[in-house]
């Protein structure tokens, strides 16, 4: 296991971290829209936690890390495996429960805290190709958001739930919002309630690069909805749905204690980047890729990285740390909130392509393999979800 300290010059931002002039009371979950979905059968080869293929890495955390930063500190182990290309991972409860998307099949399934999975619905009418398909997931008010991509674009709708643990189903679908861009790639697809009980939506460029930097556009943009797709009153630009604009393809979003919102975005050729999210503040895509933008009226990344290291996809925040799945870098990356312009890397080339990270119970973190989604190299029991217990250093 790899646990490189990133602190050469050139891969980041100068190490500030802008603080959200907003007060949040509440951290929500990771949350995205969908299609609909038809309740049917468990017929899952997806199998719960391998102890004789689960164990195999051990994580420790570096001597250098800053008290308060959590870590991996442990060995790795199976929660479940055999799943088909997963995307989103929604907990249910404090248990071990959680709902779980996966892409290319469109279904949703419920694991259970044994490790055992059911399905729960297929979402219908998903447009399968390149990076669309069923994406995010998530939880508000025992109604489940999904987004998923269509034959008239991507999409968010909201289902609501019945049943319990272990017999979950999907009722009518009510749409948020509908029309979002699409393509075979930049689907965006990462929803979150923030802590203002407001739905985030990450929407790519998909290919329309230009069209990050039109206001009147969605696509390259970060949105903010009423979770019945309204536009708040306090919306940076009125009467519109963007929070943020120039991002080329948001993949991972998440908020720290104090009301700073993160995002990991995919960049192009050169800069993978890691920002700070303030209301209607332009990150530079198309114009600037990486750091280099603030002369020009762009918000400069906290971090970047080379495209070839890290590919961040999903992102949650736990206590002071912020972890970041990487899909092309094949590992789980851990930034300090105190000091989001440096890194510490774990597991990299251990397990694959890594498409999200989120909190597991009893103090793990959780993390989700991405080796079946046609770009990766599956392994046996391949994809996953792993869970590795943390450690506050002192």
């Amino acid at each position: 296991m790899d646990t490189t300290r990133t602190t050469g010059a050139g891969t980041r931002a100068p190490a500030r971290a802008r603080r959200s002039r907003r007060t949040w009371s509440a951290i929500g979950l990771a949350a995205v829209a969908a299609l609909g979905l038809t309740a049917c059968s468990d017929d899952r080869a997806a199998t719960g936690p391998d102890d004789s293929a689960g164990q195999r890495s051990t994580a420790s955390p570096p001597a250098d890390l800053a008290a308060g930063q959590l870590a991996p500190d442990g060995r790795t182990t199976d929660v479940v495996s055999g799943l088909e290309a997963p995307w989103s991972v929604v907990p249910v409860g404090d248990d071990g429960d959680a709902f779980i998307s996966e892409r290319d099949s469109a279904r949703v399934l419920e694991l259970a805290a044994d490790g055992s999975t059911r399905e729960v619905g297929t979402v219908e009418g998903v447009r399968h190709g390149g990076e669309g398909g069923l994406l995010g997931l998530a939880l508000h008010d025992d109604d489940l958001f999904v987004y998923s991509t269509a034959d008239d674009g991507n999409r968010i709708e909201r289902y609501d739930l019945t049943g319990d643990t272990g017999s979950y189903r999907l009722g009518e679908a009510t749409t948020v919002i509908d029309g979002l861009p699409a393509n075979t790639f930049h689907d965006g697809g990462r929803i979150a309630f923030g802590p203002d009980g407001m739905l985030y939506a990450s929407v790519g460029d998909a290919g329309q690069r230009s069209e990050a930097q039109d206001r009147d556009s969605r696509a390259g943009k970060i949105l903010r909805l009423t979770p019945d797709g309204e536009v708040p009153d306090d919306n940076p630009f009125a009467g519109s749905p963007v929070w943020s604009l120039g991002h080329r393809n948001v993949q991972g979003m998440g908020w720290a204690e104090d009301g700073t919102m993160f995002a990991a975005e995919f960049g192009e050729n050169r800069w993978d980047e890691l920002n700070v999210i303030e209301p209607g503040e332009n990150h530079g895509w198309p114009e600037v890729e990486g750091t280099g933008g603030e002369d020009r009226g762009f918000v400069d990344p906290v971090q970047q990285w080379s495209t070839d290291e890290a590919s961040p996809s999903g992102l949650t925040v736990i206590g002071d740390t912020v972890f970041v799945a990487n899909l092309k870098g094949e590992s789980v990356r851990a930034v300090p909130v105190s000091d989001p312009s440096s890194s510490t890397v774990y597991f990299q080339g251990e397990h694959g392509r890594i498409r999200t990270v989120l909190p597991g119970p009893d103090d793990t973190l959780w993390f989700v393999t991405n080796n079946t989604d046609g770009r990766g190299d599956p392994r046996d029991g391949d994809d996953r979800i792993l869970s590795v217990p943390l450690t506050t250093v002192r």
